[in-house]
């Protein structure tokens, strides 16, 4: 058992009296409240470059004649140097490169490491420093600091920092909430992810016409201070306040899972650990089930999980694509200035919200999660078509093309990064080991954020070679691409669909609550 966060210790000193019940569900919401908010503000970090590329460099002969200033004799006099060359979208997208590229390769290890630490002391320190690293950016313009590797060196290192975040906070949810309604509360609780990216542009769009710099610093300290707080009351598990929700006997049997699908628990482990037997796979020490971390390879052997990691490959690259480059696109598409086209941009991000909490209720009904998310990425792809051929008609078939193409382009991304890892993560095979759920989470988000890094900067290129229009060629080619990722799963799905009674059947639930256990029940077709 951990030691408490120091809050919590004073918090349960002032209750001793609370009974089991009353305590755990105190707690159980409390954690999700807060690990809300500690992932907000992440992504509201995040946001700030993509509203500030505008202001970087922007149109400086336009600002002239608005003014009626000829007294400069260059295009480039306002631009904030090194960016005030012809070839700036290319900078723009090594900037979203060093920080995302970073991010995915930091990842796949950061999910093994949070397995093995404390998460309180895990996510705390992550959140200071990448509070630190964001900070540095807008320095550099307080500064006046005029080298690019500046720059890049923030984005790496604030990219390696804020890896710490999702590992740490879908393995803390995890902890405290089972498989019920899971899609529902993780869609709800995900929508973190847009409100970041809200806030994060409100709070840089009121810096950016003035001192960008603060756009930065802002965020930084934002962050900075929501480490502290997780440090100082963060419950990584009901465990550690001596509590054991979940059924300790010992599962030792494989009843519901055909023969061929079958993963030996001991594959689960590293060549030179060894697995625990039947007998003490759930072992129980003190009332507290001790479990013991897979390793990185086993844990992509879980059904699912390869499929799921190259979808969210593709889908995190339109998603990312979106978050670092609409404010920009918006900007070079109509009249609005770099404050007015980050506002703008939020809608994508409020069409998100619904998107995220839409899938994953549809995907609780049908007990399909594959099948929701396939059937959205292709809605996803019209939408993006659609925007990029009547979104500059007018100011109101923008809004609302941005609403519907942020919800069906955010929706399946935020299914497979909250519901989809948590179940696969506490897989049945795995005989209710929990350990998992962090490498899961870490191979599943890692994976997309490799195709996360990639879409910005081939954004950059291809934008300032080839236009918008092949940009969105690229987009809708790679949601496309996300759902044949699916189809085998979508498939099975499908059949157990229409056996339980159609695709609207949701009156007569599943044997069990994990869904996943449909797609190995049945027995291979090739």
């Amino acid at each position: 058992m951990r030691s408490l966060p120091p809050l919590v210790k004073l918090i349960e000193k002032c209750s001793k009296n609370d009974d089991m019940e009353k305590k755990l569900k105190r707690y159980k919401y409390g954690m999700l409240i807060l690990t809300f908010f500690a992932y907000m503000s992440y992504h509201l970090s995040r946001k700030p470059l993509s509203i500030v590329k505008g202001e970087l460099h922007h149109n400086c002969s336009k600002e002239d004649l608005q003014n009626g200033n000829t007294t400069h004799n260059t295009s480039t006099w306002c631009d904030f140097p090194p960016f005030d060359s012809p070839d700036y979208k290319s900078l723009f997208g090594e900037l979203d490169y060093a920080f995302l590229f970073a991010y995915a390769i930091g990842m796949f290890f950061s999910g093994m490491i949070a397995e093995r630490v404390s998460l309180r002391y895990f996510l705390s320190i992550g959140m200071i420093t990448s509070g630190a690293f964001t900070a540095m950016f807008g320095i550099g313009y307080f500064a006046e600091v005029h080298v690019l590797y500046f720059y890049i060196i923030a984005q790496v290192f604030n990219g390696l920092a804020q890896t710490t975040g999702w590992p740490g906070v879908v393995t803390c949810v995890g902890n405290w909430f089972g498989k019920s309604k899971r899609g529902l509360i993780m869609g709800v609780w995900n929508s973190h992810t847009s409100i970041g990216n809200i806030l994060g542009s409100v709070v840089a769009s009121a810096f950016v016409g003035s001192q960008w710099g603060m756009s930065f610093v802002v965020p930084g300290i934002f962050i900075a201070v929501m480490g502290v707080i997780v440090f100082f009351c963060l419950i990584e598990s009901p465990s550690d306040l001596g509590i054991d929700p979940a059924d300790s006997s010992c599962i030792c049997n494989y009843e519901r899972v055909n023969a061929n699908e079958v993963v030996p628990l001991n594959q689960f482990y590293a060549d030179d650990e060894e697995g625990p037997k039947c007998d003490d796979a759930n072992k129980v020490s003190d009332g507290i089930r001790e479990e013991v971390a897979i390793s990185f390879l086993a844990a992509s052997k879980i059904p699912g999980v390869i499929e799921f990691s190259l979808c969210l490959f593709f889908a995190k690259l339109v998603s990312y694509t979106f978050l670092f480059w609409l404010p920009l696109y918006i900007q070079n598409q109509s009249s609005l200035g770099a404050a007015d086209s980050g506002l703008m941009s939020t809608l994508f991000d409020i069409g998100g919200i619904v998107g995220g909490i839409t899938a994953g209720i549809i995907s609780d009904k049908l007990n399909g999660r594959a099948y929701t998310c396939g059937v959205m990425l292709i809605i996803g792809a019209g939408m993006m078509g659609l925007y990029n051929t009547y979104g500059s008609v007018s100011l109101t078939v923008n809004i609302v093309l941005l609403l519907i193409t942020g919800a069906f382009v955010n929706g399946p991304y935020a299914l497979i990064t909250t519901a989809v890892s948590a179940d696969l993560g506490t897989h049945e095979v795995l005989q209710g080991n929990s350990k998992a759920l962090s490498t899961v989470t870490a191979i599943i988000d890692g994976t997309g954020s490799i195709g996360a890094a990639i879409g910005p900067l081939l954004t950059g290129i291809i934008s300032q070679k080839s236009g918008w229009q092949s940009v969105f060629i690229m987009l809708i080619s790679s949601n496309i691409i996300a759902v044949f990722c699916l189809i085998r799963l979508m498939i099975k799905e499908t059949r157990q669909l229409r056996q339980e009674g159609g695709l609207l059947h949701s009156c007569c639930p599943l044997n069990n609550d994990d869904e996943y256990s449909v797609l190995i029940r049945e027995d291979r077709m090739v």
